[in-house]
């Protein structure tokens, strides 16, 4: 499929059946974490990138033919709302499932009412808040010009006043960057104002834009649990596993998740062992033959985990 994989397994949202409805990287933000890689050129213009018809039926499609998805998510490559058949497809989703809606965004375009009634229907908003400053937001986030700090604090705030699903605030935790006292004391200040359902630690565990970018110590993650706590409930997501047993074709799942994010090798053999239980031989062979097809190659991380990107993936 073009606009759907999945499911695949999420921290959060169980088996997740992913929906993408962008062309890769269609992004506001240039993030130093990015694990899709640089935002070459900003998009800011909401657009019809797909026909929406197209992305309904194969949602159906995948629906029809899974029986373990907990939710539908769309998660774009780069910001999702900038979709503009976003709210249609949630509303049309909601007439033929009872499969709850997530939708993972950054949150920069939220300043615009359209997009804030758009996801009025979602079941859960996942939107980002990494820095409670001006100067911390532009070093981590690195918007688009005209998207200043203001404007996307703003537009979280009014979202939540008229959002009465689950808003799931993302806080990605970068070693030396947001982790201190004062930077978590930033934060906190901002999400009282938020007033967000619960805040999800999350770390660069992924290949990221930046070689800077570090995982913080468990002290520092400690510390922004203690911080953000007092505020809100703050979860830090244990890592999920992957799933392939309901998997048709193996080599064009892992395709269609590299496509949108790394995936940690070490996940993939897991998955693997569960599909073949007690045929080490086996899932030896499969990791060759996906290696052999000359669509991935494999990235080291300094920690030594082995993550798999598509070949040719800068």
């Amino acid at each position: 499929m073009k606009h759907v994989f999945g499911p695949v397994s999420s921290k959060r949202l169980g088996q997740s059946l992913g929906v993408d409805v962008l062309p890769p990287k269609s992004c506001t933000w240039n993030c130093i974490y990015c694990q899709l890689g640089k935002t070459r050129i900003y998009v800011t213009e909401r657009r019809e990138f797909f026909p929406r018809e197209e992305i309904l039926a194969e949602i159906k499609q995948a629906i029809d033919g899974s029986a373990a998805i907990d939710w539908i998510t769309f998660v774009g490559s780069g910001e999702t709302t900038l979709y503009k058949g976003l709210g249609w497809l949630i509303r049309e989703i909601k007439k033929i499932t009872d499969i709850p809606v997530a939708v993972i965004t950054n949150g920069s375009l939220l300043s615009f009412k359209e997009v804030r009634d758009e996801l009025l229907q979602a079941d859960a908003v996942l939107p980002s808040l990494n820095a409670g400053s001006a100067e911390l937001f532009d070093r981590i986030d690195r918007p688009a010009p005209g998207f200043t700090y203001e404007r996307h604090i703003e537009g979280l705030i009014e979202f939540r006043k008229v959002y009465h699903g689950m808003l799931w605030v993302e806080v990605m935790l970068i070693a030396g960057m947001n982790d201190s006292t004062e930077a978590l004391q930033d934060i906190a200040l901002v999400l009282e104002k938020v007033k967000p359902d619960t805040v999800h630690l999350v770390l660069p565990t992924r290949p990221s834009t930046e070689s800077s970018v570090r995982l913080p110590s468990g002290n520092a993650i400690a510390r922004a649990r203690l911080i953000l706590s007092h505020v809100v409930k703050v979860v830090h997501p244990v890592k999920g596993s992957m799933n392939l047993k309901s998997t048709a074709d193996i080599i064009e799942t892992v395709i269609a998740i590299t496509k949108r994010h790394p995936l940690q090798e070490r996940e993939l053999r897991n998955a693997l062992d569960e599909l073949i239980p007690d045929e080490p031989d086996q899932v030896e062979l499969v990791i060759r033959q996906l290696l052999g097809s000359g669509k991935f190659k494999t990235v080291t991380l300094q920690d030594g985990e082995v993550y798999w990107v598509p070949a040719g993936n800068d």
